[in-house]
């Protein structure tokens, strides 16, 4: 069945995720961490907004995602609550938070849904997670799904590397995903794995895969919205596609700002206050004129 663009305005929830996998719709999904950006990738039509412990490479300046805690995924998700409307707002659960036993993890996952206005979660791992994901949404919480490459396990993994290359290993991403659909997901990330099984995986399960370096035959593509724009540091994955370079323009606008300053040219007159003529004849003070050319300058 041929891909159709969604042509729907309203609100996005999890429900209607499958829906949208059954008409053929190919969804967007970008990573937002404030309000300013939250606004306008939501304003731009984005469909499904996480806040994701990635902020901790792109925001925080850790090193990898494991240091994330679970206050500064709520601090960072009541600023992107209030710039969303249309979107659905999913926040992952940090490294720790779902670790130590069932009810400390829905604990866990209703503060991000009370406190941070989170319309679903997110946690990584496929069959181990299937009983937490099961609790979970019979506590009316929605879960994300996320195979793969799981950036928490970093320290196990010892390295970012493409997952499911060998027929063992995909295989068992193939019942991983089924595993987590019997569960209750309503959407599965598959995270650098080959594109055939990602095409695999996708046709298998009925819920929308959300793709990241995983291939063009997902239902829904993420990026980690820094990454995309040029404002993250290192070397870029292979299928980060960089549209535009905001760290350029930025170095950009704020050495030409420095030289400004340095050399008196900002601020001039006209981006400065004057006193009122009243109040300056009074003191005696000598008011340039507003037509002159030092409030010109």
């Amino acid at each position: 069945m041929p891909y159709l663009k969604p042509e729907r305005p309203e609100k996005v929830s999890a429900p209607s995720l499958r829906s949208s996998k059954q008409r053929g719709e190919r969804l967007v999904c970008l990573t937002a961490y404030d309000y300013p950006t939250a606004r306008i990738v939501d304003e731009a039509g984005i469909d499904i907004i996480l806040v994701g412990d990635s902020l901790g490479n792109v925001v925080l300046g850790y090193g990898n995602t494991v240091p994330v805690t679970l206050d500064e995924i709520l601090i960072h998700l009541k600023a992107v609550r209030r710039g969303v409307q249309r979107a659905l707002l999913v926040a992952d659960m940090p490294y720790g938070s779902f670790h130590t036993g069932a009810d400390e993890a829905v604990r866990n996952a209703l503060r991000l849904v009370k406190e941070g206005g989170a319309e679903a979660i997110k946690l990584e791992g496929g069959r181990k997670r299937v009983e937490l994901v099961k609790r979970l949404v019979d506590e009316e919480i929605s879960v994300m799904g996320h195979i793969g490459l799981t950036p928490q396990s970093i320290n196990q993994l010892g390295a970012y590397r493409v997952q499911g290359k060998t027929a063992l290993s995909a295989r068992e991403l193939v019942d991983d995903a089924k595993a987590l659909e019997d569960a209750g997901v309503f959407a599965i990330v598959l995270e650098v794995v080959p594109r055939e099984i990602a095409k695999m995986i996708t046709e298998s399960v009925g819920v929308p895969t959300i793709g990241i370096g995983a291939g063009v035959y997902c239902d829904i593509q993420v990026l980690v919205l820094h990454d995309m724009l040029g404002l993250s540091f290192g070397k870029q994955a292979r299928f980060v596609r960089p549209y535009a370079n905001l760290r350029e323009a930025i170095t950009e606008a704020v050495t030409k700002y420095a030289d400004d300053v340095r050399n008196g040219t900002y601020p001039s007159h006209a981006e400065s206050y004057s006193l009122p003529a009243e109040a300056a004849e009074e003191m005696n003070i000598d008011v340039p004129a507003k037509n002159s050319k030092a409030e010109k300058s």
